[in-house]
């Protein structure tokens, strides 16, 4: 906490931070020794484990890294163009590098 910051300041901004950790998911490795990246042993059981604003609770417990990565990052909805989508309509070019045809040759 600043010296110059008033607690009401400082407690807003901690209410803040939990809100938007609030919901947050991670997985952890279920192996011995230190976390170590996610990468390493990716064959090993996790733990998938949701932020309530003040702790990580576990929510359920996955097989491996693969499992784990369709939980924390499910596929985003495909977003189609409509089906009578037009595009604007490319007049006669004069432009630099326009190609010209044999009639604009012979004038």
């Amino acid at each position: 906490m600043d010296d110059e910051e008033s607690l009401a300041e400082w407690a807003r901004k901690r209410e803040q931070r939990r809100a938007r950790a609030k919901g947050q998911l991670r997985a952890v490795p279920l192996s011995s020794g230190p976390h170590r990246g996610a990468h390493v042993e990716p064959a090993a059981p996790r733990v998938i484990q949701e932020h309530d604003g003040t702790q990580w609770v576990t929510v359920s417990v996955v097989e491996s890294l693969a499992a784990a990565k369709a939980i924390l990052y499910p596929p985003q909805p495909v977003e189609e163009k409509p089906a009578g989508w037009d595009r604007p309509a490319l007049g006669e070019s004069r432009g630099r590098h326009h190609r010209t045809t044999s009639s604009e040759r012979d004038r």
